[in-house]
Protein backbone atom coordinates (compact mmCIF):
# COMPACT_ATOMS: atom_id res chain seq x y z
CA UNK A 1 0.00 0.00 0.00
CA UNK A 2 1.41 3.41 -0.96
CA UNK A 3 2.12 5.76 1.93
CA UNK A 4 -0.68 8.24 1.25
CA UNK A 5 -3.35 5.53 1.28
CA UNK A 6 -1.75 3.82 4.26
CA UNK A 7 -1.80 6.99 6.36
CA UNK A 8 -5.46 7.62 5.53
CA UNK A 9 -6.22 4.35 7.34
CA UNK A 10 -4.50 5.58 10.49
CA UNK A 11 -6.33 7.50 13.23
CA UNK A 12 -4.95 10.97 13.85
CA UNK A 13 -6.36 11.17 17.36
CA UNK A 14 -7.43 8.86 20.16
CA UNK A 15 -9.80 9.48 23.06
CA UNK A 16 -7.39 7.42 25.15
CA UNK A 17 -3.67 6.90 24.54
CA UNK A 18 -1.85 3.58 25.07
CA UNK A 19 1.46 4.77 26.54
CA UNK A 20 3.13 1.37 26.31
CA UNK A 21 2.36 0.55 22.68
CA UNK A 22 5.03 2.61 20.93
CA UNK A 23 7.94 1.92 23.34
CA UNK A 24 7.24 -1.82 23.06
CA UNK A 25 7.13 -1.75 19.26
CA UNK A 26 10.21 0.45 19.00
CA UNK A 27 12.14 -1.91 21.27
CA UNK A 28 11.63 -4.72 18.72
CA UNK A 29 13.16 -2.83 15.78
CA UNK A 30 15.47 -0.20 17.28
CA UNK A 31 18.55 -2.27 16.35
CA UNK A 32 17.71 -1.43 12.72
CA UNK A 33 18.38 2.25 13.30
CA UNK A 34 21.81 3.79 13.65
CA UNK A 35 20.97 7.21 15.00
CA UNK A 36 23.25 10.26 15.29
CA UNK A 37 23.13 13.13 17.81
CA UNK A 38 19.48 13.74 18.75
CA UNK A 39 18.15 17.14 19.86
CA UNK A 40 14.64 16.78 21.30
CA UNK A 41 12.19 19.69 21.37
CA UNK A 42 9.06 19.88 23.53
CA UNK A 43 6.83 22.79 24.47
CA UNK A 44 3.53 24.46 23.59
CA UNK A 45 4.56 27.14 21.10
CA UNK A 46 7.62 27.86 18.99
CA UNK A 47 8.79 24.27 18.49
CA UNK A 48 8.65 24.41 14.71
CA UNK A 49 10.49 27.69 14.15
CA UNK A 50 13.07 26.97 16.88
CA UNK A 51 13.76 23.51 15.50
CA UNK A 52 13.97 24.65 11.90
CA UNK A 53 16.33 27.50 12.78
CA UNK A 54 18.65 25.09 14.59
CA UNK A 55 18.50 22.49 11.80
CA UNK A 56 19.15 25.20 9.21
CA UNK A 57 22.23 26.48 11.06
CA UNK A 58 23.68 22.99 11.53
CA UNK A 59 23.19 22.27 7.85
CA UNK A 60 24.98 25.49 6.93
CA UNK A 61 27.95 24.25 8.94
CA UNK A 62 28.24 21.34 6.52
CA UNK A 63 26.43 18.61 8.44
CA UNK A 64 23.72 16.25 7.25
CA UNK A 65 20.69 17.24 9.31
CA UNK A 66 17.15 15.93 9.66
CA UNK A 67 14.26 17.86 11.18
CA UNK A 68 11.02 16.09 12.10
CA UNK A 69 8.03 18.31 12.86
CA UNK A 70 4.24 18.20 12.75
CA UNK A 71 1.58 18.70 11.58
CA UNK A 72 1.93 19.70 7.93
CA UNK A 73 0.03 22.37 6.04
CA UNK A 74 -0.37 21.24 2.42
CA UNK A 75 1.72 18.10 1.98
CA UNK A 76 2.98 15.37 4.30
CA UNK A 77 6.56 15.80 3.03
CA UNK A 78 6.77 19.03 5.10
CA UNK A 79 7.09 16.93 8.26
CA UNK A 80 10.42 15.41 7.26
CA UNK A 81 13.09 17.94 6.29
CA UNK A 82 16.49 16.65 5.20
CA UNK A 83 19.50 18.81 4.36
CA UNK A 84 17.61 21.95 3.52
CA UNK A 85 14.46 20.68 1.83
CA UNK A 86 11.30 18.65 2.36
CA UNK A 87 11.78 14.96 1.74
CA UNK A 88 11.24 13.56 -1.79
CA UNK A 89 8.30 11.28 -2.55
CA UNK A 90 10.61 8.48 -3.72
CA UNK A 91 12.53 8.45 -0.43
CA UNK A 92 9.27 8.42 1.52
CA UNK A 93 7.92 5.47 -0.44
CA UNK A 94 11.11 3.39 -0.29
CA UNK A 95 11.38 3.83 3.48
CA UNK A 96 7.68 3.11 3.90
CA UNK A 97 8.20 -0.22 2.11
CA UNK A 98 11.26 -0.94 4.25
CA UNK A 99 9.35 -0.20 7.45
CA UNK A 100 6.43 -2.43 6.54
CA UNK A 101 8.88 -5.33 6.15
CA UNK A 102 10.49 -4.65 9.54
CA UNK A 103 7.29 -4.42 11.55
CA UNK A 104 5.04 -7.26 12.62
CA UNK A 105 1.55 -7.19 11.10
CA UNK A 106 -0.22 -6.58 14.40
CA UNK A 107 2.15 -3.70 15.17
CA UNK A 108 1.54 -2.11 11.76
CA UNK A 109 -2.17 -2.16 12.53
CA UNK A 110 -1.77 -0.87 16.09
CA UNK A 111 0.49 2.13 15.40
CA UNK A 112 -1.15 5.56 15.27
CA UNK A 113 -0.53 8.06 12.47
CA UNK A 114 2.04 9.99 14.49
CA UNK A 115 3.75 6.88 15.83
CA UNK A 116 4.16 5.40 12.37
CA UNK A 117 5.42 8.64 10.85
CA UNK A 118 7.93 9.00 13.69
CA UNK A 119 9.35 5.60 12.74
CA UNK A 120 9.31 6.64 9.09
CA UNK A 121 11.36 9.74 9.88
CA UNK A 122 13.84 7.67 11.91
CA UNK A 123 14.18 5.23 9.02
CA UNK A 124 15.00 8.10 6.66
CA UNK A 125 17.40 9.86 9.02
CA UNK A 126 19.17 6.67 10.13
CA UNK A 127 22.65 6.31 8.58
CA UNK A 128 22.19 9.60 6.71
CA UNK A 129 22.39 12.32 9.35
CA UNK A 130 24.94 13.77 11.73
CA UNK A 131 22.17 15.50 13.71
CA UNK A 132 18.43 14.99 14.14
CA UNK A 133 16.19 17.76 15.47
CA UNK A 134 13.16 15.87 16.72
CA UNK A 135 9.96 17.70 17.62
CA UNK A 136 7.51 16.12 20.03
CA UNK A 137 3.84 15.90 19.09
CA UNK A 138 1.36 16.92 21.78
CA UNK A 139 3.27 15.80 24.85
CA UNK A 140 6.67 15.08 26.35
CA UNK A 141 7.12 12.20 28.75
CA UNK A 142 4.83 9.84 26.84
CA UNK A 143 5.41 11.19 23.35
CA UNK A 144 6.57 8.74 20.68
CA UNK A 145 9.67 10.87 20.10
CA UNK A 146 10.74 10.40 23.71
CA UNK A 147 11.84 6.77 23.24
CA UNK A 148 15.16 7.89 21.75
CA UNK A 149 18.36 8.57 23.62
CA UNK A 150 18.94 12.29 23.24
CA UNK A 151 22.00 14.44 23.72
CA UNK A 152 20.21 17.75 24.29
CA UNK A 153 16.67 18.80 25.21
CA UNK A 154 15.03 22.08 24.26
CA UNK A 155 11.86 23.27 25.98
CA UNK A 156 10.02 26.12 24.26
CA UNK A 157 7.35 28.26 25.99
CA UNK A 158 4.79 26.16 27.84
CA UNK A 159 1.17 27.21 28.07
CA UNK A 160 -2.31 25.70 28.06
CA UNK A 161 -2.95 23.15 25.32
CA UNK A 162 -4.22 19.56 25.02
CA UNK A 163 -5.48 19.71 28.62
CA UNK A 164 -7.47 16.50 28.21
CA UNK A 165 -4.19 14.60 27.88
CA UNK A 166 -1.61 16.79 29.62
CA UNK A 167 -3.45 18.20 32.63
CA UNK A 168 -5.56 21.22 33.53
CA UNK A 169 -2.85 23.37 35.16
CA UNK A 170 0.46 24.77 33.96
CA UNK A 171 2.19 22.71 36.65
CA UNK A 172 0.67 19.48 35.33
CA UNK A 173 1.35 20.34 31.68
CA UNK A 174 4.92 21.47 32.33
CA UNK A 175 5.66 18.47 34.52
CA UNK A 176 4.77 15.92 31.85
CA UNK A 177 6.68 17.86 29.18
CA UNK A 178 9.76 18.29 31.37
CA UNK A 179 9.82 14.60 32.29
CA UNK A 180 11.10 14.02 28.76
CA UNK A 181 14.35 15.74 29.76
CA UNK A 182 17.18 13.32 30.49
CA UNK A 183 20.26 15.33 29.48
CA UNK A 184 21.23 19.01 29.37
CA UNK A 185 18.27 21.34 28.98
CA UNK A 186 17.96 24.58 27.00
CA UNK A 187 14.96 26.45 28.36
CA UNK A 188 13.35 29.14 26.21
CA UNK A 189 11.92 32.29 27.75
CA UNK A 190 8.81 31.27 29.70
CA UNK A 191 5.64 33.21 30.47
CA UNK A 192 4.73 31.18 33.54
CA UNK A 193 7.25 31.41 36.40
CA UNK A 194 6.45 27.94 37.73
CA UNK A 195 8.00 26.45 34.59
CA UNK A 196 11.44 27.75 35.69
CA UNK A 197 11.03 26.13 39.10
CA UNK A 198 9.97 22.80 37.59
CA UNK A 199 12.85 22.91 35.09
CA UNK A 200 15.39 23.40 37.88
CA UNK A 201 13.82 20.49 39.73
CA UNK A 202 13.99 18.24 36.67
CA UNK A 203 17.68 18.82 35.89
CA UNK A 204 18.50 18.09 39.52
CA UNK A 205 16.61 14.79 39.25
CA UNK A 206 18.58 13.68 36.17
CA UNK A 207 21.87 15.28 37.25
CA UNK A 208 22.15 17.53 34.19
CA UNK A 209 22.50 21.24 33.50
CA UNK A 210 19.98 23.98 32.79
CA UNK A 211 20.75 26.78 30.31
CA UNK A 212 18.42 29.78 30.04
CA UNK A 213 18.21 30.85 26.40
CA UNK A 214 17.21 34.41 27.30
CA UNK A 215 20.48 35.07 29.18
CA UNK A 216 23.03 32.47 28.07
CA UNK A 217 24.53 34.52 25.22
CA UNK A 218 26.17 37.92 25.68
CA UNK A 219 24.14 41.15 25.64
CA UNK A 220 25.75 42.37 22.42
CA UNK A 221 24.51 39.30 20.58
CA UNK A 222 20.93 39.77 21.81
CA UNK A 223 21.07 43.40 20.64
CA UNK A 224 22.25 42.30 17.18
CA UNK A 225 19.51 39.68 17.05
CA UNK A 226 16.90 42.26 17.98
CA UNK A 227 18.11 44.52 15.15
CA UNK A 228 18.05 41.57 12.74
CA UNK A 229 14.44 40.78 13.68
CA UNK A 230 13.38 44.37 12.95
CA UNK A 231 15.35 44.66 9.70
CA UNK A 232 13.86 41.45 8.33
CA UNK A 233 10.32 42.22 9.51
CA UNK A 234 10.03 39.09 11.64
CA UNK A 235 7.39 39.11 14.40
CA UNK A 236 8.98 40.16 17.68
CA UNK A 237 8.50 36.77 19.38
CA UNK A 238 10.90 35.18 16.89
CA UNK A 239 13.68 36.78 18.93
CA UNK A 240 12.98 34.27 21.70
CA UNK A 241 12.75 31.34 19.27
CA UNK A 242 15.99 32.27 17.53
CA UNK A 243 17.72 32.93 20.88
CA UNK A 244 16.80 29.40 21.94
CA UNK A 245 18.16 27.94 18.69
CA UNK A 246 21.40 29.93 19.01
CA UNK A 247 21.84 28.84 22.63
CA UNK A 248 21.52 25.19 21.61
CA UNK A 249 23.82 25.76 18.63
CA UNK A 250 26.56 27.16 20.89
CA UNK A 251 26.13 24.37 23.42
CA UNK A 252 26.71 21.90 20.60
CA UNK A 253 30.13 23.50 20.17
CA UNK A 254 29.65 26.08 17.42
CA UNK A 255 30.24 29.82 17.23
CA UNK A 256 27.06 31.85 16.88
CA UNK A 257 26.64 34.34 14.06
CA UNK A 258 23.48 36.23 13.12
CA UNK A 259 24.15 35.67 9.41
CA UNK A 260 23.40 31.97 9.91
CA UNK A 261 19.72 32.93 9.83
CA UNK A 262 20.01 34.20 6.26
CA UNK A 263 17.83 32.25 3.79
CA UNK A 264 15.97 30.53 6.63
CA UNK A 265 12.48 29.53 5.45
CA UNK A 266 9.68 29.26 8.00
CA UNK A 267 6.39 28.08 6.54
CA UNK A 268 3.19 29.05 8.30
CA UNK A 269 4.70 30.82 11.30
CA UNK A 270 3.36 34.38 11.16
CA UNK A 271 4.25 34.25 7.47
CA UNK A 272 3.26 37.07 5.16
CA UNK A 273 2.27 35.28 1.94
CA UNK A 274 1.14 38.43 0.14
CA UNK A 275 1.04 42.17 0.76
CA UNK A 276 -2.15 41.90 2.84
CA UNK A 277 -2.32 38.26 4.04
CA UNK A 278 -0.51 36.67 6.98
CA UNK A 279 -0.92 32.99 7.87
CA UNK A 280 -0.19 31.48 11.26
CA UNK A 281 -0.71 27.85 12.28
CA UNK A 282 -1.08 28.65 15.98
CA UNK A 283 -4.19 27.45 17.77
CA UNK A 284 -3.98 28.30 21.46
CA UNK A 285 -4.22 31.35 23.75
CA UNK A 286 -0.43 31.79 23.91
CA UNK A 287 -0.25 31.98 20.11
CA UNK A 288 -3.13 34.45 20.10
CA UNK A 289 -1.36 36.66 22.65
CA UNK A 290 1.80 36.97 20.56
CA UNK A 291 -0.24 37.75 17.44
CA UNK A 292 -2.09 40.45 19.38
CA UNK A 293 1.24 42.07 20.11
CA UNK A 294 2.47 41.67 16.53
CA UNK A 295 -0.64 43.34 15.03
CA UNK A 296 -1.20 45.76 17.90
CA UNK A 297 -1.26 48.84 15.63
CA UNK A 298 -3.55 47.31 13.00
CA UNK A 299 -7.07 46.06 12.49
CA UNK A 300 -7.34 42.79 10.60
CA UNK A 301 -10.00 40.56 9.16
CA UNK A 302 -9.50 37.29 10.99
CA UNK A 303 -10.05 34.23 8.80
CA UNK A 304 -10.83 31.70 11.48
CA UNK A 305 -12.25 28.40 12.62
CA UNK A 306 -11.44 26.08 15.50
CA UNK A 307 -11.63 22.58 16.87
CA UNK A 308 -14.21 22.07 19.58
CA UNK A 309 -11.57 21.13 22.18
CA UNK A 310 -9.67 24.41 21.73
CA UNK A 311 -10.23 27.51 23.84
CA UNK A 312 -11.76 29.44 20.95
CA UNK A 313 -13.78 31.72 23.22
CA UNK A 314 -10.65 32.86 25.08
CA UNK A 315 -8.68 33.12 21.84
CA UNK A 316 -11.28 35.44 20.31
CA UNK A 317 -11.38 37.54 23.48
CA UNK A 318 -7.59 37.93 23.29
CA UNK A 319 -7.63 38.89 19.61
CA UNK A 320 -10.67 41.18 19.82
CA UNK A 321 -8.65 44.45 20.01
CA UNK A 322 -7.16 43.82 16.57
CA UNK A 323 -10.23 42.27 14.91
CA UNK A 324 -12.20 44.33 12.41
CA UNK A 325 -14.30 41.34 11.40
CA UNK A 326 -14.15 37.55 11.53
CA UNK A 327 -14.53 35.56 8.32
CA UNK A 328 -15.47 31.98 9.25
CA UNK A 329 -13.60 29.55 7.02
CA UNK A 330 -15.46 26.27 6.66
CA UNK A 331 -13.35 23.17 7.33
CA UNK A 332 -14.26 19.51 7.03
CA UNK A 333 -13.42 17.88 10.33
CA UNK A 334 -15.56 16.02 12.84
CA UNK A 335 -13.73 17.77 15.68
CA UNK A 336 -14.55 21.30 14.57
CA UNK A 337 -16.70 23.59 16.67
CA UNK A 338 -20.25 23.92 15.34
CA UNK A 339 -20.84 27.11 13.41
CA UNK A 340 -23.74 27.99 15.70
CA UNK A 341 -21.51 27.80 18.79
CA UNK A 342 -18.79 29.84 17.11
CA UNK A 343 -21.31 32.47 16.02
CA UNK A 344 -22.73 32.59 19.56
CA UNK A 345 -19.28 33.42 20.95
CA UNK A 346 -18.71 36.08 18.29
CA UNK A 347 -22.05 37.70 19.03
CA UNK A 348 -21.38 37.70 22.79
CA UNK A 349 -18.10 39.53 22.13
CA UNK A 350 -19.75 41.98 19.69
CA UNK A 351 -17.40 40.88 16.92
CA UNK A 352 -18.83 41.27 13.39
CA UNK A 353 -18.64 38.09 11.32
CA UNK A 354 -19.52 36.48 8.02
CA UNK A 355 -18.59 33.38 6.04
CA UNK A 356 -15.27 33.70 4.22
CA UNK A 357 -15.66 34.19 0.46
CA UNK A 358 -12.57 35.87 -0.95
CA UNK A 359 -9.64 38.16 -0.20
CA UNK A 360 -10.21 41.85 -0.83
CA UNK A 361 -7.12 43.86 -1.74
CA UNK A 362 -8.21 46.79 0.41
CA UNK A 363 -8.17 44.78 3.67
CA UNK A 364 -5.49 43.23 5.91
CA UNK A 365 -6.03 39.52 6.69
CA UNK A 366 -4.80 37.15 9.38
CA UNK A 367 -5.49 33.46 8.75
CA UNK A 368 -5.35 31.67 12.11
CA UNK A 369 -6.88 28.82 14.08
CA UNK A 370 -5.00 25.62 13.29
CA UNK A 371 -2.97 23.86 10.62
CA UNK A 372 -6.30 22.73 9.13
CA UNK A 373 -7.54 26.30 8.78
CA UNK A 374 -4.34 27.41 7.05
CA UNK A 375 -4.35 24.30 4.84
CA UNK A 376 -7.95 24.91 3.76
CA UNK A 377 -7.23 28.57 3.07
CA UNK A 378 -4.16 27.80 0.98
CA UNK A 379 -6.05 25.25 -1.11
CA UNK A 380 -9.05 27.52 -1.54
CA UNK A 381 -7.12 30.63 -2.48
CA UNK A 382 -4.29 29.28 -4.62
Amino acid sequence: MILEEFLKSKPLYYDKIDYDRFPNIYEKIKHQFKLPIVIHIVGTNGKGSTGRALAHMLHLKGFHVGHYSSPHITKFNERIWLDGKDIDDDILESNHEKLLKLLEKEDIKALSYFEYTTLLALSIFSNKCDYIVLEAGLGGEFDATNVLEKQLSIVTPIGYDHQSFLGSTIKEIATTKLRSVSENLVLAKQYKKEVYELAHKRVEEVNSNLYLAESYLDDEFYDKLNDYIKENNYPYFFKDNFSTAFCAFQLLGFEVNISLLDKLKLYGRCQKISSNVTIDVGHNPMAAAVLLEHFREKKVILVYNSYNDKEYELILEILKPIIKEVNILKIEDTRKVTQSNLEKVLKSNNIPFSVFKKIRKSEEYLVFGSFSVVERFMKKCQ
